[in-house]
């Protein structure tokens, strides 16, 4: 079934919106219904329906959040299939089960059930279906690569509220619309979360939403039928190989938001040119701009970095632009810039570009500074992969000055990449005068294999170095060893507040348990 040009509808109210802050386990809060041909209006089904006017609440994807007349959506996730869900959503009141696999014998025949070809697909679609198509009213921007995807997406915010334009902003660390803003979960929300969200900005009379496209996300399907405006690639460096299985996998992955997903290619692509992985991505989208250091025509040809921030012009298609920020680092030079070539392609004013990069003082978790009048510098910084730690580093290398030393703390993933540890070992070891090895989020491995593997490549420097997995005590022990001028390092976890361990969740913020440490040590701020 084709899908023909429509008007988009917007809800009638905000209560008639499906919002994912809503509690996991309460039943969905929405007031619209259809039928279920204008649900799975443009789904590939792999038999005809028998039924196709049942009247259907809402679809929903989480048995958890099932409610009287809703589609449950039987997905396969990365750790369990919803096909095992089945009759948890029809005890709590579905009526219609979409999913991949045949109608199972013993299922109620009061419940339809719906055979499709992919699971995924249909959950994309059913969910613009439900919600009104809300992309097509919005100019979508999609951030994607390994490193530096949240700042570049924070800077591009913080660009088109400058500019006057209501928008959202998804990613790692929020979702936020201009109604309401809750934690993030995953870096792109599945796709009836997203759809619900795209329709709130819809209602409060937005025009943008700028998003991270992990690579997770484009190969479920998460962003499937929705048309990008612009697609920016940053970086790509070995990360999620555990998903992948194979660096070529990986980028595939992120070429997707270029090659459109299901909607035909991004309009406007804009691409890191330095990097190897991003000259493949010329001309996918209907347009190329280029940024980088060394070519492309978004471009600077020098700066100046301190610890106050950056200070540059850059080179634009739509003239010179002076950048003042209040971010810190070479890597953050490629980040405006990222940003910069966004904005053009969104046709926004340099001088709505100057203001947006000025305004925007820190990224929550990235190179975030602690402090409590200490005579050294304390940062907490999501880095957790071998490449971001070497950038970390470089750049507090380049921030010393009269001697100063670095110290490191970091710890790696637990059911992650395995390969990548050695690596962050190496990698930390090489550019840190000292190092702690510490836990990160072990999940469901034992802390002291995965510090094990990290010690393979910490081993191969000469770097002084102390393991303490307990990650407080860590923290602990490298602010004692911190003098006058030195910079701390505190990696991995940036403005998560939490640490997963095997069998619980517990709270913890790397940057409150600096502050409450340094107190501690007769630091006040």
């Amino acid at each position: 079934m084709g899908r023909a040009a429509r008007t988009v509808e917007q809800p009638s109210a905000p209560s008639a919106v499906l919002r994912l802050s809503d509690a996991a386990h309460s039943p969905i809060l929405v007031n619209r219904s259809m039928k279920l041909s204008q649900l799975l209006e443009g789904v590939e089904l792999k038999r005809p329906l028998i039924v196709a006017e049942r009247e259907i609440a809402a679809p929903c994807y989480d048995s958890r959040r099932a409610a009287p007349g809703v589609a449950f959506l039987a997905i396969r996730g990365e750790a369990t299939d919803g096909n095992r869900f089945v009759d948890a959503a029809v005890e709590r009141g579905a009526v219609a089960v979409i999913s991949e696999m045949p109608r199972p014998a013993t299922l109620d025949p009061s419940i339809l059930w719906v055979e499709v070809a992919d699971a995924r697909k249909s959950l994309a679609i059913a969910a613009a279906n439900f919600f009104g198509h809300p992309a097509d009213a919005l100019q979508l921007v999609g951030v994607t690569g390994t490193n530096g995807k949240t700042t570049t997406s924070y800077l591009l915010d913080s660009i088109l509220r400058a500019a006057g334009r209501t928008s959202g902003l998804f990613g790692t660390i929020a979702y936020r619309t201009p109604l309401a803003s809750v934690a993030a979960t995953t870096t792109t929300p599945e796709s009836l979360d997203l759809q619900s969200f795209l329709s709130e900005i819809v209602h409060a009379g937005g025009t943008h939403a700028v998003l991270e496209a992990s690579s997770h996300a484009l190969s479920m399907d998460r962003l499937w039928g929705c048309q990008f405006a612009v697609a920016v690639f940053t970086n790509l460096t070995r990360d999620h190989l555990d998903f992948h299985k194979s660096f070529e996998a990986y980028f595939a992955a992120k070429r997707r938001l270029f090659e459109g997903t299901g909607n035909g290619p991004a309009r406007i692509g804009v691409i890191n040119v330095d990097d190897p992985y991003g000259e493949r991505l010329e001309n996918i989208a209907t347009r190329t701009l280029r940024y980088g250091l060394r070519s492309g025509e978004i471009t600077t040809r020098k700066f100046t970095l301190t610890a106050a921030g950056l200070d540059f012009e850059a080179e634009t298609p739509a003239g010179p632009i002076a950048v003042r920020s209040q971010l810190v680092g070479r890597t953050n030079v490629y980040n405006i810039l990222a940003a910069i070539g966004a904005a053009i392609a969104l046709e926004i004013a340099p001088a709505a570009i100057a203001a947006g990069i000025a305004q925007l003082e820190s990224v929550p978790g990235r190179f975030e500074r602690v402090n409590a009048g200490q005579p050294f510098l304390v940062v907490v910084d999501y880095a957790h992969t071998d490449d971001a730690l070497a950038n970390l580093l470089a750049t507090s290398r380049e921030l010393l000055a009269g001697g100063g030393r670095i110290l490191t703390l970091f710890g790696c993933g637990g059911d992650r990449d395995r390969a990548k540890r050695p690596l962050m070992g190496e990698a930390a070891g090489r550019a840190s005068d000292f190092v702690v090895l510490t836990s990160d989020n072990p999940r469901s491995e034992d802390p002291l294999l995965i510090i094990n593997d990290a010690l393979v490549g910490l081993q191969r420097t000469e770097a002084e170095y102390r393991v303490e997995p307990d990650r407080e005590r860590a923290i602990g022990l490298v602010l004692e060893q911190a003098r006058a001028g030195d910079i701390v390092l505190i990696a991995g976890k940036g403005h998560e507040n939490y640490q997963v361990l095997n069998d619980r969740t517990v709270d913890f913020d790397d940057r409150e348990v600096a502050r409450r440490l340094l107190a501690r040590m007769g630091y006040a701020a």
